[in-house]
């Protein structure tokens, strides 16, 4: 139970955004919640109060939690005629906690817009997967104003381990588009180790086992290099949200004047899953990309 429970809103129930409201509710904070699908089981049969429109939570909660796929639908949650903007108009003190990954340009539009209207805002997304909101354990990059993130570490803390102010609103959207920069380039690594390894007639299991005691181990070839050895490519984090991560990485660099070609090269991949009927696969599943070209599949025996 936490020390003060507090006015809690949440927006958006999905494999991300269930277990972390769960966590928020057994820390002892009244929930007022919205999400565009079934409520889950466990957050019905909860203290939970399920409000029939976005407007409703602004209204009754004081920090609202948003964790939804996708910029589109972060603006729809904020600025819909039933939407938290409006049910925040004439309010003060309020603060908004967006968690979805998103666009860092339209982050910052996003904050001021919401900010006229007296209340305040944190960008907030977070890394660790399906695995990490239910451990509590994700890693949330923050972008806002210090005096708001003091006031919502405590219950980032009920979130998550490493927990960052980056700087001001769109610097926590930044940090996650770079996050997803090195995991997308490092599936594509591994994928391309364990294929040359089974290819060559090494058993991929142990080929694994052994980089996993060097400089190349990682989280990635620790738990994605097992999905794609046993070929179980249930999400986890779909493709399909990869592919949108990569979208905003590469419609940024092309802002800024950089040059990403590695993750061009890697989001060609993803493209190719999705081509493949894939964009519900676990990102791990970029390796099938990789087998198609070569005619090969990690643990098949090489031909003579």
């Amino acid at each position: 139970m936490h020390a003060t429970p507090l006015k809690l809103g949440f927006i958006g129930l999905g494999i991300m955004g269930a277990p972390m409201c769960s966590h928020l509710i057994a820390a002892g904070h009244q929930l007022f919640i919205n999400t565009r699908g079934k409520v889950p089981a466990h957050i019905a049969e909860s203290t939970a109060t399920q409000c029939t429109s976005v407007r409703g939570v602004a209204e009754r909660a004081d920090i609202v939690f948003v964790m939804v796929p996708d910029t589109p639908d972060v603006e729809k949650v904020l600025f819909a005629p039933d939407g938290l903007a409006a049910g925040l108009k004439g309010s003060s003190g309020k603060i908004v906690v967006d968690m979805s990954s998103i666009s860092p340009v339209a982050t910052k539009d996003f904050a001021k817009r919401i900010t006229a209207l007296g209340a305040q805002y944190l960008d907030a997304p977070v890394s660790g997967g399906e695995v990490g909101a239910k451990n509590a354990t994700l890693s949330i990059m923050v972008g806002g104003p210090e005096a708001s993130f003091e006031r919502v570490l405590p219950l980032f803390e009920t979130l998550g381990k490493n927990i960052t102010l980056v700087g001001g609103n769109g610097d926590g959207q930044t940090a996650k588009v770079a996050n997803q920069i090195i995991v997308a380039l490092n599936i594509e690594a591994v994928a391309e180790a364990l294929l040359f390894a089974s290819r060559a007639g090494a058993d991929p299991a142990r080929v694994r086992q052994a980089l996993l005691g060097g400089f190349a181990s990682s989280k990635i070839l620790e738990v994605h290099a097992e999905r794609m050895i046993k070929r179980t490519f249930d999400p986890g984090f779909r493709i399909a949200l990869h592919q949108k991560d990569l979208n905003l990485a590469l419609a940024s660099a092309r802002q800024l004047g950089v040059s990403l070609p590695n993750t061009a090269q890697t989001q060609e991949l993803f493209n190719s899953c999705v081509a493949h009927g894939g964009a519900g696969w676990d990102h791990s599943g970029l390796v099938r990309a990789l087998e198609i070209q070569a005619n090969f599949e990690i643990g098949q025996k090489p031909p003579n």
